[in-house]
């Protein structure tokens, strides 16, 4: 496994993150979650991702009790807040001092664990003052509850706005989370040149798009079985903008690419979003260990150049760079 650091922080994180959203608590059995945390700590894989509001907290039990009995020192844990959790009241929700103070203590009993390596607003909260989350923030930071603090999904101009108060409380802002693929990259025009001026990291979802880069979907297939494509939990409906003939035959287009550089087509995708500078780790997610293991081999990878010129050739105009079409405007985002 190989360690970048997050932002211009001193923080060294794994190269994989390991992530929990529909997965721990939701699409798989608790032991299937267990076996998959085992083989991310068995290859090396350091750095584990959750939300409070992934399986509405269900999910920060499970990684707790599978981190259990590990070396704190030798991980990284990062939740997030801002989603609906618990009764889903007027106040459960949103980037409050209330809800931020309340909900980092609620992660922290979850997780098992005294600090948050890194706390994340899971978006950005157009009803409450930017002044008065990051100082709540700020005073969890103090108060030796967490120990960075990033972001999810933000704008380039959100950014600036969060790092400028961060510096002026006197802590850092280090990290962004957006999704990021082959197929989807809107945060390369604005949001990746911000985040290297400001010494912000990319902490990257969905790096295989909900599983189509694996190449399993074939235009007019049938769907395999226990894909997220066939999960009505959610992950059906998050895949769905990928699932249309003209994507999934560009991705079999990918195929002879991954294979001239023995790579596995999920390997291929993983290392495509590690060659970008400003991406500190992608995030992963698996049901089956096995998942884990395949995708954990493309850490330290180096794609050349002529290789990434043929994927660009190959995808076209499928791939989606319009920031326009992104949900980061809207106050009623999804879970990621």
């Amino acid at each position: 496994m190989e360690f970048r650091h997050l932002g211009r922080s001193g923080l060294k994180i794994s190269e994989i993150t390991y992530g929990n959203w529909l997965t721990h608590g939701s699409q798989v059995e608790n032991e299937a979650a267990l076996a998959c945390v085992r083989a991310a700590l068995d290859v090396g894989i350091s750095t584990f991702d959750t939300a409070d509001v992934y399986a509405n907290t269900a999910a920060e039990t499970v990684l707790g009790e599978a981190l259990k009995g590990q070396r704190r020192e030798s991980l990284e844990i990062l939740t997030k807040v801002f989603g609906p959790i618990g009764p889903k009241g007027h106040n459960d929700t949103g980037l409050s001092r209330k809800h931020v103070l309340e909900a980092c203590e609620g992660s922290l009993r979850r997780l098992g664990t005294d600090h948050i390596d890194l706390y994340q607003a899971h978006r950005y909260d157009y009803a409450t003052p930017l002044e008065e989350t990051m100082q709540a923030f700020a005073d969890l930071v103090r108060s030796g509850k967490v120990l960075y603090v990033g972001v999810s999904e933000w704008t380039a101009e959100q950014l600036r706005a969060g790092a400028e108060l961060a510096k002026d409380l006197g802590i850092s802002l280090v990290s962004n989370q957006p999704q990021y693929s082959m197929l989807w990259r809107v945060i390369e025009g604005e949001v990746v040149p911000t985040s290297q001026e400001l010494g912000v990291s990319q902490v990257v979802w969905s790096p295989i798009a909900q599983g189509v880069l694996t190449g399993k979907y074939t235009p007019g297939g049938e769907l395999p079985a226990g894909s997220r494509a066939t999960d009505d939990k959610g992950g059906a409906n998050m895949i769905q903008r990928w699932m249309r003939d003209d994507v999934l035959s560009r991705v079999q287009d990918l195929k002879p690419i991954a294979s001239d550089l023995n790579l596995s087509m999920a390997q291929l995708a993983v290392a495509w979003v590690l060659q970008n500078e400003n991406v500190a780790t992608a995030i992963i997610g698996a049901s089956r260990p096995e998942q884990v293991h395949d995708n954990a081999a493309a850490a330290g990878v180096t794609i050349p150049a002529d290789a990434l010129e043929r994927i660009d050739a190959v995808l076209g105009d499928v791939v989606e760079r319009d920031p326009a079409k992104t949900h980061e405007s809207s106050p009623k985002q999804r879970e990621v």
